[in-house]
């Protein structure tokens, strides 16, 4: 399913319905339950049926929000890249390729050029963008989980060209290492190169020798940049741009600055906002904010030195009237939208909808007058939000 929000002042943002935008009249205090001495992740809210006519929602930072239901009847939707005469390309996690023609779903998937995928808990067909230079060689890429043998899964990156109803001369451009699965976003910086996440590393994400857990940095054509961080290194794969990742569910290039931002679930709790450097490690599965499903902390710090500072959720930035520091965030389990407003280097997360799903960091109350200091000298330990001052 795809919604359709904007601002009071027609500005749009589309996002797939992986994460289903849902109010709720209002959350009283819960109790939380514990599993022995630890406390047990809540499952999310509950989903809601979509409206059949526009809702105005409104949010944490004073803005209306006016939604509408552009599709339904899709199945995992993850990525969707509009083409220059507005239509929409769409993949479904499962393994389809789908197009919004005038605001109507194709009840027809694209089955031409679609390589195969297997599909499972994050990943099958994921992320779909097109090549900067499109209107000239109609070029569109596609990541995704790539069956190696009955077993044994790696990611894929395959590029095609659109000829308007179908994929053409569609080829791998770059094949992942074994080991190497679960979520991959992509996104174009701009001087044309293409990053490319990759998950399912576990231990390996610290290992610089493969490609799981990392963000990698390719030419147009798959191959490696030159000036990538760690070409020419024995044991570090060429492709690596940074590494220390857990499963990156969002890469999205800064429109003033090029900065290359991402956005890492973590376990429970833990999710980061990054602004990715080249040969930075940010840590995982080291140090990390979160607790893993068992309950205890991941680590029993959360930064050492050598690592990359991490920041609290986030992801695309945002183009909103009023918001022009602003993140938007997709939540996968708690079926809500989340926004974080960027105060120097500190951060201040709210939630746009509903707070249930906006909770990877416990915030409370401090001085506005100290607030106000450290938030000015870069800290990210107390930070001025839209609605008063908070600290971690």
């Amino acid at each position: 399913m795809i919604l359709r929000p904007k601002t009071s002042r027609l500005a749009w943002l589309v996002v797939p319905l992986a994460a289903v935008l849902s109010a709720t009249a209002g959350s009283a205090q819960q109790t939380v339950p514990f599993r022995g001495s630890n406390p047990v992740a809540p499952t999310g809210i509950p989903a809601v049926p979509l409206p059949d006519t526009p809702v105005i929602y409104d949010t944490a930072e004073g803005q209306r929000i006016r939604v509408v239901v552009v599709a339904r009847g899709l199945a995992n939707p993850w990525s969707l890249a509009f083409l220059p005469d507005g239509h929409m390309l769409l993949t479904e996690r499962p393994g389809r390729l789908r197009i919004i023609r005038n605001g109507v779903l194709d009840p027809q998937p694209i089955v031409a050029g679609v390589p195969a995928v297997r599909a499972g808990n994050f990943s099958g067909l994921m992320d779909v963008v097109l090549h900067p230079r499109f209107a000239e060689n109609q070029f569109v890429y596609l990541s995704y989980n790539k069956p190696v043998n009955e077993k044994q899964v790696t990611l894929g990156l395959a590029r095609g060209r659109w000829n308007g109803s179908a994929l053409t001369d569609v080829k791998d451009i770059f094949v992942a290492g074994p080991g190497t699965s679960d979520a991959s976003r992509l996104a174009f910086a701009p001087d044309g190169t293409l990053f490319m996440s990759t998950g399912g590393g576990g231990d390996g994400a610290q290992n610089p020798a493969t490609h799981g857990g990392k963000v990698l940095r390719l030419k147009d054509d798959g191959s490696v940049p030159p000036d990538n961080p760690f070409v020419g290194r024995p044991n570090h794969a060429p492709e690596v741009y940074s590494l220390g990742h857990r499963n990156s569910l969002g890469l999205a290039i800064h429109p003033a600055t090029g900065d290359l931002w991402q956005h890492e679930q973590g376990p429970n709790g833990g999710d980061e906002m990054n602004v990715i450097r080249p040969g930075a490690n940010y840590g995982w599965p080291l140090v990390s904010y979160g607790r893993t499903y068992a309950g205890p902390w991941q680590s029993a710090e959360f930064w050492r030195p050598g690592f990359e500072r991490r920041w609290c959720s986030g992801s695309r930035p945002s183009r909103c009237p009023g918001w022009p520091s602003t993140r938007a965030i997709g939540s996968r389990s708690g079926r809500a939208m989340c926004s974080s407003a960027v105060c120097g280097r500190a951060r201040f997360q709210a939630p746009v909808i509903s707070s249930a799903s906006c909770s990877t960091r416990r915030w409370r109350s401090c001085a506005a007058n100290r607030c106000s200091s450290i938030c000015a000298s870069g800290s990210a330990t107390c930070v001025r939000g839209p609605t008063g001052c908070y600290t971690s």
